[in-house]
């Protein structure tokens, strides 16, 4: 199959879509397709890429928020490029230009809106938790609900990357066709990458004792991600346990947090690692990974720190709440630092020995991003089926 994703996502300078992208085109190549991403940038070039693939870059401005990414403004040179391409499926995820870009294009291929995001869950009910609940923010912003299935009737199918987006999706009245959860590079990651020394580091890093207990906080130091409310439930938990907190990113909030922990004793802020086996090894090494977001509907960070061996702490929605098995994972109230904190407790109060042991017989099962890529292939294949016999596009994927 040649695919070719309209994505207003992927940027010059790297971020998880783009490393999404770069590893299911090798994937894709490996199994006998062909993926080529449209992107915006500061100027048009062509990427080949080793074993397959390409990146074709379109001449767009920057998004004044963020200079590392630009967007697309025009149809007409993406139009000439899909009628070049003659794709047997395009894809895009962005609900802004692009959404409508690929919907009315002239071209016979299938049209496929892959979503990442939910634009609703990460601003306004972000913003507006303290005055109303989830759902009545849904309803207050019912008009955007609309506005997507305007441009998404235009389109063959509408695919999550996980239930918990589909399941939203489906409540505001959006008809999703399949829900095909991403996976993770899993060979980086393993249980018995666990380094106790490293562990005893650590914790002293923190003021604590080699009994004491280590969380490990891992993400883009975002609101979004909730890190404020991690600190005050760990600050809580620590009044009568000793407990500390790592936490490990960059972004925009970073010097917000730096000021809200300067008087915090067990808790550290450290920079991004980059070297992917040194990070496996410090997930490998903590007690537990603590999860603040709500808003994410594919738990990234909590598949890999599963897929290091790791018990799980976060909230009760979202893409984090899919994967939360109680054998080895506590959750809370989302939004609710006191609850986040009764989970740290719950957490450390069980068996470690035990909880451990689970989360190391569940890392094997973590899904892979190889797993994920057959699976959507095979899904595309399914419907190209369909289209050439004249069926049904067939029931809905759950």
């Amino acid at each position: 199959m040649r695919i070719v994703d309209v994505n207003e996502f992927y940027s010059p300078t790297g971020g998880g879509v783009r490393t999404y992208l770069d590893r299911k085109m090798g994937i894709m190549a490996d199994l006998g397709h062909e993926l080529t991403v449209i992107a915006p940038a500061l100027e048009s070039a062509v990427e080949d890429r080793p074993g397959g693939g390409r990146i074709i870059w379109v001449k767009a401005p920057p998004l004044i928020l963020d200079r590392n990414y630009c967007i697309f403004v025009k149809d007409e040179p993406i139009w000439e490029l899909l009628d070049q391409l003659r794709p047997d499926i395009v894809e895009t995820s962005s609900p802004w230009r692009p959404g409508w870009t690929v919907a009315e294009w002239k071209g016979d291929a299938l049209k496929v809106f892959f979503a990442h995001g939910d634009q609703i869950g990460a601003y306004p009910q972000r913003w507006l938790d303290s005055v109303a609940t989830p759902i009545q923010v849904e309803q207050a912003f019912a008009w955007y609900t609309r506005y997507c299935n305007r441009f998404l009737a235009h389109y063959d199918v509408l695919v999550t990357n996980g239930p918990a987006l589909a399941k939203r999706f489906r409540r505001r009245g959006m008809k999703v066709d399949a829900s095909m959860p991403l996976g993770i590079e899993r060979s980086w990651f393993s249980p018995d990458l666990r380094d106790e020394k490293l562990r005893v580091s650590l914790l002293e890093q923190c003021g604590l004792p080699p009994e004491g207990h280590l969380l490990l906080g891992l993400g883009r130091h975002h609101k979004e991600k909730r890190w404020p409310l991690v600190i005050d439930a760990v600050e809580s938990a620590a009044t009568d346990l000793p407990v500390g907190l790592i936490l490990i990113g960059d972004g925009p909030s970073r010097g917000k947090l730096e000021e809200r922990i300067a008087g915090s004793p067990h808790i550290r802020i450290f920079r991004p690692v980059y070297d992917r086996v040194r990070l496996s090894r410090i997930m490998a090494s903590c007690d537990a990974l603590i999860h603040g977001s709500d808003a994410e509907p594919f738990g990234l960070v909590a598949s890999e720190a599963l897929a290091s061996g790791l018990p799980l702490i976060g909230p009760d929605e979202g893409g984090f709440a899919e994967l939360a098995d109680p054998l080895f994972a506590e959750t809370y109230a989302a939004r609710d630092a006191l609850s986040a904190a009764e989970a740290i407790r719950r957490m450390f109060a069980r068996e470690p020995g035990i909880v451990r042991a689970a989360a190391r017989a569940a890392a094997a099962r973590v899904r892979s991003d190889r797993d994920h890529t057959i699976e959507l292939m095979a899904y595309y294949k399914g419907l190209l089926e369909s289209r050439r016999t004249g069926a049904a596009a067939g029931a809905a994927i759950a």
